[in-house]
């Protein structure tokens, strides 16, 4: 066998890596946060400010990693640098939380809310249920054409993303572009055709329902509460990391795809909430329904009914495009655990035509699939929440051990505001964890008994590999 025919093809050019992050990034949260931030902060001024500050912290991340990334790219970017700076262990332990749990349950949710959006743009039609199963203590688990729909659009973006990597990326491209269309179309269309009000932005919130909003009262803790949720939006920031093995000229364009699409999203973000705030007064955004988006009632304003198809059909576009580039990405994870021989041998392989881990890709699938049938995805990703943001952590945290123990290696780019900005970003994120603690302590405690239930199945692989090598 040739022997580059089992590694990974650097076949993402730039724009195909920076529509990979910005396919990632951009989900929901944009169209649905608002609410729940103007409730929580009062004003649009205060709102506005976490959005840029929540994305700036984003983008210490992002430049954190970018140093790393140049420095070291390497198959599935985050595992390889754990791996490298703290021992196998924990390389083993971030890949079996991110494919286990982590990515797998994202990759669920997506397809799920893929389909109940079209189910909205067709007005209803996917609400028939086939047949429900009881489970021990009490859970019900249907099955029905909204699953039917989950399950085809996980299967659709498997098979794109068995072609090339270079045709992923294209279909990344294509689907980023559209999305991006479509935030940039709201905010004009606000801003040009809604007759709106620019008082708007020095009001404040007064008796705005808040409907489902665990309002915190405003202060510090209210501006935590908008932090956290401007930060879900943001999140997927590291997505282009996982394509570390197969981006042209990582040195330059990795950094770059970090940066660039970091820079997009916070400008979308921004542009998109001004205009939020000039069509509805702050009590009219905190009293938009639970059920419906701060954008669709914007976009209703513009064009009336016609505005529930219309948003229906944007944020299926939306979900579709950040469930491709997911599994896109995850699915490196598996296949660069297989090759350290800590996870099944055969997921190591390539496909001999178009060079990706097709194995690993049909792996994961399946089990987004099981999550996704299973209905409790939500209630995983919660207790996944803790390990995320620790791994995050980490990862940063590695760009001083690699610093301190190779100070003469090759770095093509060096952290901007290092170490404040790589510092800040740690900072930030042991903030949250603390936080996430004293909040839910029953669900960091179940987050960390995750990570802690790989060890065992660590420990078995490695007892292989020293048997294998006997």
């Amino acid at each position: 066998m040739n022997p580059e025919s089992n590694h990974l093809v650097r076949g993402l050019g730039l724009t195909s890596a920076i529509a990979v992050n910005i396919a990632n990034i951009i989900g929901t949260g944009v169209f649905l946060k608002a609410r729940v931030m103007t409730c929580n902060v009062g004003t649009p001024t205060k709102a506005l400010l976490v959005w840029v500050f929540a994305g700036l912290l984003s983008l210490a991340g992002g430049l954190t990693y970018a140093e790393l990334l140049a420095m070291k790219p390497k198959d599935a970017g985050e595992y390889g640098i754990i791996r490298d700076a703290y021992g196998r262990i924990w390389g083993f332990l971030y890949g079996w939380t991110q494919f286990l749990l982590a990515r797998s349950a994202s990759a669920a949710a997506l397809a799920v809310g893929f389909a109940i959006f079209l189910n909205d743009f067709l007005h209803g039609a996917l609400k028939q249920n086939y047949f429900s199963i009881t489970l021990p203590g009490g859970h019900i688990v249907g099955f029905g054409r909204l699953q039917v729909v989950a399950l085809g659009a996980i299967l659709a973006t498997t098979l794109i993303n068995c072609a090339a990597v270079k045709v992923s990326g294209q279909f990344a491209t294509a689907l980023t572009a559209v999305k991006v269309s479509v935030l940039i179309a709201v905010g004009v269309g606000a801003f040009l055709y809604s007759g709106g009000d620019w008082s708007h932005l020095s009001m404040a919130n007064v008796g705005g329902t808040c409907e489902g909003v665990a309002v915190t009262g405003g202060g510090v803790a209210g501006l935590a509460a908008a932090m956290l949720g401007a930060l879900w939006a943001y999140d997927g920031w590291n997505n282009v990391a996982f394509m570390a093995g197969e981006v042209k000229r990582p040195e330059k364009y990795l950094p770059l795809a970090l940066i660039v699409s970091m820079f997009a999203v916070m400008a979308l973000y921004v542009f998109d909430n001004v205009s939020y705030y000039h069509v509805l007064s702050p009590t009219e955004v905190a009293s938009v329904s639970a059920s419906s988006s701060t954008a669709a009632e914007v976009i209703r304003r513009l064009l009336g009914s016609a505005a529930v198809t219309l948003m229906a059909a944007a944020m299926m576009t939306s979900s579709f495009s950040a469930l491709h580039a997911s599994i896109l990405a995850t699915a490196r994870v598996p296949y660069a655990m297989a090759r350290d021989r800590l996870f099944f041998q055969g997921l190591a392989r390539l496909s001999k035509s178009t060079h990706v881990p097709v194995r690993s890709l049909i792996v994961l699938a399946i089990w987004s699939s099981v999550l996704a049938l299973s209905g409790s995805y939500d209630v995983l990703t919660d207790y996944a929440i803790f390990a995320l943001v620790m791994f995050y952590a980490l990862t940063a945290g590695a760009v001083f051990i690699f610093r301190r123990r190779h100070p003469d290696a090759d770095r093509p780019y060096k952290t901007w505001g290092y170490p404040i900005v790589p510092v800040l970003f740690i900072l930030v994120n042991a903030w949250l964890i603390l936080t996430t603690i004293w909040n839910t302590p029953v669900q960091s405690s179940i987050g960390l008994g995750l990570i802690v239930v790989g060890l065992p199945v660590y420990l078995y692989w490695e007892s292989r590999n020293r048997r294998a090598q006997e």
